[in-house]
């Protein structure tokens, strides 16, 4: 497959119904020529069971089911947050993190309570992010992404989504939720990790 292939391909589909990520995926590739679009516009509303122990996984899990019902060149990531003084919790369960049915706040005010007697030095976490990615032709491949920082003591910023609020980046001195999208893509997890796809795909044709 030649890049102008892919650069023509009509779609990109991202394997996720959040709709925070799929915003931040398509900014992130606006300068490229791929066509981003969700499960959900594929007509794809099913969830689809992570059973996974591992990031990578979980995302090759979403990708593979996706590809399945598509057959397009397919992307899917998991994510999260983990917490050195929380063994790497929440991990793979971030998003489950406060129970079904909880929202961003619930998951936030759940970590700060677990952490409300833990100074800042042993706040120390990171946001990971594995992407998996099947081209057209059924290759597959996975690249991680990871963005050091701290847990703060409380939310501050409205950008982002998740656990952006909580997220204390040092060398910025402010959460990702107070950065502009521009330099937090610059930064994050999910931005390192889709670089390195993007390169990834170039190699590979």
């Amino acid at each position: 497959m030649k890049l102008g292939e892919i650069k023509k391909m009509k779609k990109f589909v991202v394997a996720s119904k959040n709709k925070g990520k799929l915003k931040e995926i398509q900014e992130i590739l606006a300068d490229l020529q791929f066509n981003v679009v969700s499960m959900e516009e594929e007509g794809i509303t099913k969830d689809i069971e992570e059973y996974g122990t591992t990031f990578e996984e979980n995302a090759l899990i979403k990708a593979r089911e996706v590809y399945k019902a598509t057959g397009q060149m397919v992307m899917a990531d998991d994510s999260g947050l983990e917490v050195d003084y929380l063994d790497g919790a929440p991990g793979i369960y971030s998003s489950r993190f406060a129970g079904e049915g909880a929202n961003d706040q619930d998951r936030n005010n759940k970590l700060l309570e677990l952490l409300k007697d833990v100074p800042h030095e042993g706040r120390k976490a990171r946001f990971v992010c594995v992407i998996a990615v099947i081209l057209s032709d059924g290759e597959e491949f996975t690249v991680k992404g990871t963005c050091e920082g701290y847990i703060g003591f409380k939310p501050e910023g409205t950008n982002g989504f998740g656990y952006d609020p909580l997220f204390y980046v040092p060398q910025y001195n402010m959460t990702a939720a107070q950065m502009e999208a521009d330099k937090k893509h610059e930064i994050s997890h999910r931005g390192k990790a889709l670089r390195m796809m993007v390169e990834e795909i170039k190699r590979r044709i």
